[in-house]
């Protein structure tokens, strides 16, 4: 039998659809909108006026993949810090301000990358709107405006009675209109919900009457398991239908945590170029080895590995030959043994007691072929996708 050679698969997909056409904003050095690719936000959890735990924990976010990061400024002590924390971090931070408007300018002088505010939570904000926008426009600084279910203006919840998809676009174009009575278009919205179904009807009447970047977020999302179910549906639905710009992924979890989840989210939908992906099957009565060890073994081992690579680890006869040949590096396993492919072929067979060792070997072995520098120690990273078929 003739072995064919299929060469080493592409580990780039396809965008799922085109992105909502939407103008152009600075966020600091990351662009949002427009062609720029989409970002990942998070938010700390210190006390911004302590300067050296958030600084820490902005590094640890950088490391991590961060590229936009907000600090919440809730005390005046909190606004006096942001000077160091604008000038220190590694990556713009984004000021977030609630219920005092003088917090808003501290933050534009302090030389923050930008200012989110909230309406419902600002008495009289309205009011404020003109001096913001000169100060905003004078230092080059965007506003978001974030519209939160919970927060919304008491206005608009006796309109609508709830916080319906319509009355969170309200609330946002509104105050966009005050802003734009000003000359001031250097906005990013947001209406979020806890809610995945009525965040994402909001976001598709807001992406229709607009054509400000958009901020994708389920608030409120919850623990780390329910809360990555209910983005990655919500965002998943979004941006499959081009809409949106950037992401924050809201755990009641280490920010760290909210990162890998929004990365893996964009990478499964071809909006990031993938790292390292673990793709391996869910095990059933026809698989003949442990396949949840091998491939927690596996991950464990290359989980430092920066490089685009799919590792298959297969536990069976039916799939197992098929993905393994599929994937950059790949194992299918059964009766004891694994045979090991590496870009399409069965280069060897290998007992199952070295199947992991095997496969990090070639994994390895594939980096350096790609110039890619090997520090499997480095655990800051958000390590490998992992896909279960």
């Amino acid at each position: 039998m003739t072995s064919v050679a299929l060469g080493m698969p592409s580990v780039r997909t396809r965008p799922i659809a085109e992105r909502r056409k939407s103008r152009q904003i600075m966020v600091g050095s990351v662009p949002v909108g427009g062609d720029a690719p989409v970002s990942v936000q998070s938010m700390t959890t210190t006390v911004t006026a302590d300067i050296n735990a958030t600084l820490q924990q902005i590094a640890e976010l950088t490391a991590s993949g961060c590229q936009i990061v907000r600090v919440a400024v809730p005390s005046q002590d909190d606004a006096e810090a942001l000077p160091i924390i604008a000038k220190k971090s590694q990556i713009p931070v984004i000021a977030d301000i609630h219920f005092q408007p003088k917090y808003v300018f501290a933050a534009i002088e302090a030389g923050c990358a930008a200012v989110r505010v909230n309406p419902g939570n600002i008495k009289k904000f309205d009011d404020k709107v003109g001096e913001i926008a000169r100060a905003a426009s004078d230092h080059g600084v965007p506003i978001r405006i974030g519209v939160n279910a919970g927060s919304l203006d008491r206005r608009l919840l006796e309109k609508y009675g709830k916080a319906t998809p319509e009355a969170l676009v309200e609330s946002a174009l509104w105050e966009c209109s005050l802003f734009e009575e000003h000359g001031f278009r250097d906005i990013k919205i947001s209406v979020k919900h806890n809610d995945p179904v009525v965040m994402v009807q909001a976001y598709r009447l807001l992406a229709a009457r607009c054509d400000y970047p958009l901020h994708l977020g389920v608030t409120e999302a919850g623990p780390a398991f329910q809360g990555t179910i209910k983005s990655a549906v919500a965002f998943g639905a979004l941006l499959a239908e081009g809409i949106g710009d950037t992401i924050r992924v809201s755990l009641s979890a280490p920010p760290v945590e909210e990162i890998k989840v929004g990365t893996a989210i964009l990478e499964s939908l071809g909006l990031r170029e993938r790292g390292l992906e673990i793709v391996s099957c869910p095990s059933c009565g026809r698989a003949q080895v442990d396949v949840y060890t091998l491939a927690e073994q596996v991950q464990a081992g290359l989980a430092g590995l920066k490089v685009p690579l799919r590792v298959a680890v297969m536990g069976c006869v039916v799939n197992g030959p098929g993905e393994a040949r599929e994937a950059d590096l790949g194992v299918a396993s059964g009766n004891g043994k694994g045979q090991i492919f590496v870009k399409g072929e069965v280069i060897k067979t290998v007992p199952e007691s070295q199947i992991v060792e095997t496969l990090i070997e070639e994994a390895l072995r594939l980096a350096e072929e790609m110039g890619v520098e090997v520090d499997l120690d480095d655990e800051d990273g958000p390590g490998a996708q992992v896909v279960v078929g």
